[in-house]
């Protein structure tokens, strides 16, 4: 009999097992996937930590969440700065002066707010939709080139059929600043996530590729607690039905050539390329291995948005009005569960950065072990 068992290695499962285990707990962690650290595992590719399942940045305001995971590894100075790719057209992200310049060729602050501003008249009244809170915040001609394509390939919907809440995490700033997100904290761990990962379960029991819901019975009475991150629609057998959400699927290749884009990530927003980026590892890393040598080749990774069904992999849940509804059905039921906590992206069945995952299992620790 365990104190605690934990189903799901990744970022939150790992951190709560931490906290238990230093507090004196016996604990298990399963994962239904032959690797932990969950969606952000890295591994090595021909010298490259690649980031299988996208690109994961780590930021954060909460200085509680960036001194626990710097006990487990240290980071880089790694700043995120994405560039978007429109036909050919380069500009940066966040949509900040040189993006207005590039659009406009204005030259001040003043003068961005001014073409904004004309451009935004066409919405009267509150935003209804992305479409219409996109153009609020940057205009109708950002917003065909950089908004539209990327958000309906990423989304699978057209912007004039989604909430307008979607948009408004998108920074707009009118300054020369290309740091995306402007966080106090950031970086990438040095070594990949998996190492992060590593670092958080040492000395914690775990076993891969083992499915809790198809092995219930075996897992069931072994612990007095479970903490349970996957999907909770899954969990109760979709009694209600399935929520909706968006999968991804990733094209990876090794090249020869030591620098494919020069960046990180470049996002294709026209509608037209069927991918919405494509990621090159070795600059979250700045291009050098451990021993700070210049990595020869490189390795890339082009990243779809796809329809999701069941038994495919839930990446983004889509928090609309039916699916809220929805949602809070299953939450009813989640919470009449005797000694089982639901907890991380899938749990909670709402999107969270890797910073609020960390500080949400740190919390529910808090309040259990205490």
């Amino acid at each position: 009999m365990y104190d605690f068992l934990v189903v799901g290695a990744g970022l939150f499962g790992a951190a709560f097992a931490r906290k238990a285990k230093d507090a004196g707990k016996s604990v298990l962690v399963i994962d239904r996937r032959p690797h932990i650290a969950g969606n952000a595992f890295t591994e090595r590719i021909n010298g490259v930590n690649v980031h299988r399942y996208g690109a994961h940045i780590f930021h954060t305001n909460d200085k509680a969440v960036w001194d626990f995971v710097n006990e487990f590894a240290s980071f880089n100075r790694y700043t995120n700065s994405p560039v978007a790719n429109y036909k050919g057209e380069l500009y940066s992200l966040p949509f900040n002066m040189y993006t207005f310049n590039a659009m406009w060729g204005v030259k001040t602050p003043d003068e961005a707010k001014a073409v904004i501003e004309k451009q935004r008249g066409e919405i009267k009244g509150e935003p209804a939709n992305l479409e219409e809170q996109a153009i609020c915040l940057v205009g109708r001609d950002i917003y065909e080139k950089l908004v539209r394509g990327y958000t309906e390939k990423q989304w699978g919907r057209k912007c004039g059929d989604l909430p307008a809440f979607i948009i408004k995490r998108l920074p707009v700033r009118f300054t020369f600043d290309n740091n995306y997100f402007n966080a106090l904290y950031q970086g990438i761990p040095v070594g990949g996530y998996t190492c992060l990962a590593e670092k958080m379960l040492e000395g914690i029991e775990v076993r891969l590729g083992t499915d809790y819901l198809k092995e219930k019975d075996e897992y069931e009475n072994i612990a007095k607690t479970v903490i349970y991150s996957g999907a909770v629609d899954e969990y109760f057998d979709y009694c209600f039905g399935a929520l909706g959400y968006r999968s991804l699927r990733f094209e990876t290749e090794a090249l020869e050539t030591s620098n494919y884009q020069g960046n990180a990530v470049v996002n294709y927003t026209d509608s037209e390329t069927p991918f919405t980026r494509i990621i090159e590892h070795k600059w979250f890393e700045f291009g050098k291995d451990e021993n700070g040598n210049d990595i020869p080749g490189t390795v890339i990774t082009r990243e779809y948005s796809a329809r999701w069904e069941r038994g495919d992999e839930p990446y983004y849940p889509v928090n609309d009005e039916k699916n809220s509804a929805l949602y809070a059905r299953y939450k009813a039921l989640a919470d009449s569960e005797k000694n089982v906590y639901f907890g991380g992206r899938l749990g909670e069945y709402r999107y969270l950065d890797m910073d609020q995952t960390v500080a949400c299992a740190l919390n529910l620790a808090q309040r259990l072990l205490k």
